[in-house]
């Protein structure tokens, strides 16, 4: 009965599937905080993926100015 039972419990076990949104049923707070902050982290790496394009850009154009005072 033991070596039965054991092995069912063996078999049985899975992997915990957890996902982000389990981390804000901790807190008290359901799955839509967790949708929210990993919806802010895309935005920023939008924002400065943009923004680090920009810069690109104004650093060519000053190379061009100085190449063509020079």
């Amino acid at each position: 009965m033991r070596f039965g039972l054991s092995m069912i419990m063996i078999f049985a076990a899975t992997a915990a599937a957890a996902h982000p949104g389990h981390w804000a049923d901790v807190a008290g707070h359901d799955h839509w905080v967790a949708g929210a902050a990993i919806g802010l982290a895309g935005l920023a790496a939008i924002w400065g993926a943009l923004k680090g394009k920009k810069a690109e850009s104004d650093a060519e154009a000053e190379e061009e100015m100085e190449e063509e005072a020079a």
